[in-house]
């Protein structure tokens, strides 16, 4: 077994005053920032993944602004890897999975926003892939959703998608039981 973090869209505009805001952001991104410590300190794989809109219809993760940079709360080393993605599932048209089997991970250990688009595409394709996946619950945040006029809270939303990966597609836990050995 060989573990890697994977920091899936930690960024600005997700953030009070962003241009997507999330709820929790703030609190998921402490979070994930004990997380990275622990793989830091370990000199375990850390890699970083950065969406960057493509389409000339988004609003953001534009290119070039201050939204799309990786938030300072966990912010990158100079020897770490970042990724940069253009569409919800890491793994689509980057070279995540190439450096992932150059590395020789099995493991991820998976953090990051919006846990109802980006983190669930990626952690599904991860598994896919064949890699075994743990899904930090505390270090995801999401946002309100709406279904044919009925309004699902963040929280709802974050529960439901944390439940449907557990169990098959990824082991939930809460960072500070993965802080404490699983």
């Amino acid at each position: 077994m060989k573990e890697a973090l994977l920091l899936i869209d930690i960024q600005y505009d997700y953030f009070e005053n962003g241009m997507m805001t999330l709820v929790g952001a703030e609190r998921a991104s402490l979070h994930a920032r004990q997380i990275l410590d622990k793989f830091r300190s370990e000199n375990l794989d850390v890699v970083f993944i950065q969406h960057i809109a493509t389409s000339p219809t988004a609003t953001f993760f534009l290119p070039q602004t201050k939204g799309a940079e990786i938030h300072v709360n966990i912010k990158p080393l100079p020897n770490e890897k970042i990724i940069i993605k253009h569409y919800p599932n890491s793994f689509r048209e980057t070279e995540l999975l190439d450096y992932l089997k150059s590395r020789n991970i099995t493991d991820l250990v998976i953090c990051g926003m919006m846990t109802h688009m980006c983190v669930d595409a990626t952690t599904r394709a991860a598994k896919d892939f064949g890699f075994n996946c743990m899904v930090i619950s505390n270090t995801c945040a999401t946002r309100d959703l709406a279904i044919n006029g009925d309004a699902v809270k963040a929280e709802e939303v974050q529960k439901s998608f944390l439940a449907a990966f557990n169990g098959f597609y990824a082991t939930v836990i809460t960072a500070q039981q993965y802080l404490e050995g699983k």
